[in-house]
């Protein structure tokens, strides 16, 4: 007895529908969770990978490279001319450590617990969510006078920009602008990001330089009673 047609497109239609759901769900989940992990994160480099970092608020503007820790053996004083060279990489054969210099506006060694901090959060931090307004609403997200501009450049020359605006209603995240395009454009690509980068960015002059320990002197000697 031959079967129907049928029922056999049935069957085969249900196969292929199976074996669509098992290659979707089971074999497809890893690139679909890489994928969706790559557009949530709001840059693609490491924390090494960063040479140099400009940091720009309304009070301060801070410039730090990456520099040979034989240059830096003692921090220079407060407002010396000179600042440290930076460069792009360890220089091959020498062993030296690149450790991070605060080029402006001192020059000095940096502190590099702050510096990890912010650049920490820019390598691992990932978008909470992105929104699409037309850019005569800048000024509604703070956009318009930044609270903090980050640029850091990258062993390779690549440079990548976060911009912070204001915090969101309920102050669970500032909004941000991740690598603006050059030219403006009619629509703005709005970020929200976590508000620990407001904590990394807002710290005084003394807390991005390392804390040198002060020189105790000693006692003069006392001078013999002429006197006696």
């Amino acid at each position: 007895m031959k079967l129907q047609r049928t029922p056999l497109l049935l069957l085969a239609i249900a196969f292929l529908l199976g074996a669509f759901v098992y290659l979707y769900e089971v074999q497809g989940k890893p690139q679909r969770d890489a994928a969706k992990a790559q557009t949530e994160q709001l840059f693609a480099f490491q924390e090494s990978d960063v040479r140099s970092l400009n940091l720009t608020t309304p009070t301060q503007t801070l410039s730090f490279a990456k520099t040979p820790a034989a240059r830096l053996t003692s921090a220079p004083k407060q407002g010396q001319k000179s600042s440290p060279k930076p460069d792009q990489t360890t220089p091959q054969g020498t062993g030296d450590t690149l450790i991070w210099a605060m080029t402006a506006p001192d020059a000095a060694v940096a502190n590099d617990a702050s510096i990890a901090y912010l650049l920490n959060l820019l390598a691992t931090g990932k978008r909470q969510q992105t929104i699409t307004v037309p850019a005569a609403r800048k000024a509604e997200f703070g956009l318009d006078t930044p609270t903090a501009i980050a640029e850091v450049k990258l062993a390779n020359q690549q440079i990548h920009r976060l911009i912070l605006g204001k915090p969101n209603f309920n102050h669970s995240a500032l909004y941000a602008q991740v690598d603006p395009p050059a030219q403006s454009s009619n629509d703005l690509s709005i970020a929200l990001v976590s508000t620990d980068f407001e904590n990394a960015v807002k710290r005084p002059l003394a807390e991005w330089k390392e804390k040198t320990p002060e020189l105790k002197q000693s006692p003069a000697p006392k001078q013999p009673d002429s006197k006696k």
